[in-house]
Parts: structure tokens; sequence; C-alpha cells
């Protein structure tokens, strides 16, 4: 839960000032779309505006003292529903039914508003959604529906029609730099790296510097491409062999080398290492500019990229990344 209502959140002003003004004006919509990619903060603003809507003052923010504040921090307030899903992958009819549709004509039991977070929405199938339509369609005054969804496009058109779309964008690098050293302690040479990293994405970066598994990637990304230059057919397979091993973690491996061979390409542009995310790996990546081309260079960034939607298309695995090394290997000498 949203702990510190909206003062706790980092970025999506003018997301916020929006959900600010439909309480204060009473305008509040019966349903709501947030969307975004996992850990852009979806489920914390829409927690933070469903405490706002409970709140007993009635001011520009949740006040977090009063009791449906506390209840709503604690999430047993009665009025603030979450509708669960026993599959992994698939919120049911019977779910929507059960949770939403059968409950819905039940008057608040405190207040004026009964609100109902789904998060996943897009996890809903065809049917779930059918059954969802009517009640977005013809809700009860009080109620107010907050579908959370990394993509908006698996939902009906006719649902997506029928809510007000907050569209969560990339957090400003500068305010997620700030949050790391601020909030969490980051000494500012790994807080450079992290928010390259999460690309604007505060959930990211939180993951990333309070979880050792980013630690490990970054360290094993800095030995891979010392390494790569010299290396035979079989260490280029050995490495396809361990990122198998851990291909759930792939799409991190791919981000942070891309973010490496940007620092190398920046590095022989300028020769300036004051903007590098590697700062500290400046002997590397000084002797890795000075014996690639520009064109070697873009040809890694170009495979990384072409890496990554191979992978999304379900091209074999060892295949994809092995040419990815292959090309990597090629281009890049120190």
């Amino acid at each position: 839960m949203a702990g510190n209502g909206y003062r706790g959140i980092i970025g999506h002003e003018d997301e916020i000032r929006n959900l600010k003004n439909s309480v204060l004006n009473d305008r509040v919509s019966h349903a709501y779309l947030f969307t975004g990619e996992e850990g852009s903060g979806k489920r914390t603003l829409a927690d933070a505006f469903a405490m706002h809507l409970v709140c007993q003052k009635h001011e520009d923010d949740a006040c977090l003292t009063c009791s449906a504040c506390k209840k709503a921090m604690d999430r047993n307030h009665p009025d603030i529903l979450y509708v669960t899903h026993e599959k992994p992958n698939l919120i049911s009819v019977k779910e929507i039914r059960e949770q939403v549709v059968d409950t819905v004509d039940i008057l608040p039991y405190e207040g004026g508003r009964k609100i109902y977070i789904i998060a996943e929405a897009e996890k809903m199938n065809p049917q779930a959604q059918n059954a969802l339509l009517k009640t977005i369609e013809e809700p009860p005054e009080y109620a107010v529906l907050l579908l959370l969804t990394t993509s908006p496009e698996a939902l009906l058109p006719t649902i997506r029609s029928r809510c007000m779309t907050l569209a969560l964008k990339p957090v400003p690098d500068e305010e997620v730099s700030r949050y790391l050293e601020e909030k969490l302690k980051v000494p500012d040479y790994e807080a450079r790296i992290l928010t390259a990293f999460a690309q604007g994405n505060i959930g990211r970066a939180k993951a990333a510097a309070t979880e050792e598994e980013f630690s490990e990637i970054e360290d094993q990304t800095v030995r891979l491409v010392r390494r790569l230059p010299e290396m035979d057919t079989a260490g280029i397979s050995e490495v396809v062999r361990q990122m198998k091993d851990h291909k759930d973690q792939i799409g991190d491996d791919l981000d942070m080398l891309l973010l490496w061979f940007r620092d190398v390409l920046l590095f022989k542009a300028t020769a300036d290492a004051d903007h590098l995310i590697f700062q500290e790996e400046i002997g590397t990546i000084r002797d890795q500019a000075a014996g690639s081309s520009y064109e070697g260079l873009q040809e890694i960034l170009d495979a990384i990229d072409k890496c990554r939607v191979r992978l999304n298309a379900n091209v074999n695995f060892d295949l994809a990344v092995e040419l990815l090394m292959l090309t990597i290997k090629e281009n890049c000498n120190a």
C-alpha cells in the first residue's frame, strides 16, 4: 500500500494532479485503466488513489491519520477490494462474477465509495471481461473500478473505451537517481548504473538496488566483455550455456550489454569519461573504444536489439545468443 499517499510516489506528477482534481471537484470516473510496464508504479498509484477516495478529511491527499486511511494502509478497509485469482495466468469469469459483479450492488460499509482494484487485468479471459463490462457500463454511483495492466491491448476495446486511461510514463533519470541516493543510500557511482539500467522504472531501480542478483549481472557483464574478444568457439558455447541456465534474466543481461557498448561508443566519439555509466571501468572502455570502429560498435548495438526481438519471437535461444556473442567478438577489439 502507498503508505504516504501521493507524497510517497516518485514521478507521475500529471497523473497525480488529475486524480487529485477528480476527487476535489467530485468528478471521479467509475472506471480507470492504469497502464505501464511492470514496476512502473501502477499499483502504488492505484493504492494511493483508493486511499484518497476513502479518506475522511476530503483534502488534496489522503491524511494518513483518520481511521479510513489507517485501515487502507493496513489493507483491511472493507470498501477497498482487491480481486484475486487462483491460477497465475488467468482471471476467470467465475472470479470476476463472485468478487465484483455479485457484490457491486452491496452498499459501501463506510463512507461513499466502494473501490475494486484489478491488478494484472490483462489476465482476464474474454468471458471475464464481458462479465465485467456490464458493471463498467452501468455501475452503481458509489463504485469505482481500477484496472491495472501492462498490456492494454489485451483488453476488449469496449472496456478500454469506457475507462479513463492513465498511461504511466518513465520517471526522469534525475528523479530516479535522487531516489536511489537519498532514500536507498546507494553510492553515486552505483546509482548512475542503476538509473541507466532502470530506464525510468522506479520498481526496477528499487529491485536492482536491493537484490543481490543485479550486482551479479553487472559483474558478469563486465567479465564477459573483457574476455569475449579473445574467446574461442568452446568459450562462447560455455557463455551461451551459462546464459541459458538463467534465461529468465536474459532481458537484464541484454540491457546491461547495451549500456556497456553505448559507453564504448560514447567514449570513442567524445573521449570524455564524465558521462559514462561504467566510469569505474574506464580502462577497459578506453581500450575497446580505441580498438573498435564506429561501424562495428553500431553493429553490436543493432545485434543486441535483434537478439531481443528473436528471443521474443521464440527463436532458438542458443542460436540467437550465439549469433550475438559472435557479433560482439568480431567487432570489439581491445
